[in-house]
């Protein structure tokens, strides 16, 4: 048994329909296309994740001096 009650043999039988169909050239290009896709797509999303990320950091430390600020003022009006 295969992939949700598809058997094996009836997944060989498509793909062979799909080869001739298309071609290997057509479809060596697609599988291409779609790795370069993912490829950048994962990069985009790391990308995105380092931006947050810093944008954290610096959001924490904008904090960090606003509290500080506070502080030496409330020191100041003692």
């Amino acid at each position: 048994m295969g992939f949700g009650g598809i058997s094996v043999w009836q997944l060989l039988i498509v793909l062979i329909i799909i080869i001739l169909l298309f071609g290997t050239k057509k479809l060596r290009s697609l599988g291409g296309d779609l790795g370069s896709a993912i490829k950048s797509f994962k990069q985009s999303v790391r990308e995105g994740e380092d931006t947050v990320n810093n944008d954290d950091t610096s959001i924490s430390h904008s904090d960090d001096s606003v509290e500080s600020k506070n502080t030496e003022k409330d020191k100041h009006s003692s």
